[in-house]
């Protein structure tokens, strides 16, 4: 059963509902599906079968499903498209996107503890997964994203919003797949990782947001029409690329350097990432 299928089936389980159609029109939406695929790669680098990783990539795509409902709401960056289709909110009604929202977090963690893992990395991993999506992760990011529109001027502020925001969701899959392959000591070199590449996945949003219409993009451009200080308004976009470059440059040298892990599939997904145009 392949990701897309895996992910339908997840969601048809629940009742029939207006929230549940609200859920599944986000969550099955295309997207790049990023993170689960990290996870993935990261499990069969370390030489697991990968459904091994089923409940947790399907848990970490519905997590950040649920943040980008949140984050296209009217309180927060009130958006109108996401994934080339009119954000939840617009399609259904802020209050069903709000519960949609809140269901696609609940179910995330419902889903992760149906894991076959043995008990001990499943409940690490949970913990994981709710410290890093958490008031300490990227809702923190979230939060310091919003006062970012009112007082924010300098790079290492934008840094630090996306070590949260983006890169705490680029890591845990990482980290996740070093728990259930038994290597918690890869976990603090893997959060740097995702660190990296959360950060030059943002500052491509950046440069893209400027370069794209909503259209060619797939969702809205809000960071200029919201005035938020990024990568591209601080440095320009000829710096902005060489500090992407620069980070996914130092992301594929570290998992190069990682022992007893086959890098090859991870190190071309970074490649592949790096050229994306959406």
């Amino acid at each position: 059963m392949n990701f897309e299928q895996l992910l339908k089936e997840k969601i048809e389980a629940l009742p029939q509902s207006r929230v549940r159609d609200a859920m599944e029109y986000s969550l099955m939406a295309g997207g790049k599906r990023i993170r689960p695929s990290l996870l993935y790669a990261a499990v069969r680098g370390y030489g697991l079968e990968e459904n091994i990783a089923d409940e947790f990539a399907c848990a970490i795509e519905m997590i950040h499903t649920y943040s980008l409902i949140h984050d296209d709401l009217p309180a927060m960056d009130n958006d109108d498209l996401r994934r080339g289709r009119p954000t939840c909110h617009r399609q259904f009604d802020e209050a069903t996107a709000i519960l949609a929202g809140d269901g696609l977090l609940t179910y995330a963690f419902e889903v992760a503890a149906s894991s076959p893992c043995s008990p001990d990395k499943t409940t690490a991993a949970l913990r994981l997964l709710a410290e890093m999506a958490g008031a300490g992760g990227m809702v923190l990011g979230q939060c310091l994203d919003i006062f970012e529109e009112s007082g924010t001027t300098s790079w290492q502020d934008v840094e630090t919003i996306q070590k949260y925001k983006t890169g705490c969701l680029l890591s845990v899959p990482l980290m996740i797949a070093a728990i259930l392959a038994g290597r918690p000591q890869d976990m603090d070199a893997w959060h740097r990782i995702g660190n990296q590449i959360g950060l030059a996945f943002q500052i491509q949003d950046d440069i893209l947001d400027v370069r794209l219409t909503p259209e060619e993009f797939g969702k809205s451009t809000s960071d200029s029409d919201n005035d938020k200080v990024t990568s591209v308004s601080l440095f320009g976009i000829e710096t902005a690329e060489r500090m992407m470059n620069g980070l996914y440059d130092e992301a594929i040298s570290s998992v190069s350097s990682f022992g007893e892990f086959k890098a090859d599939e991870i190190i071309q997904m970074i490649s592949d990432i790096r050229c994306r145009t959406k």
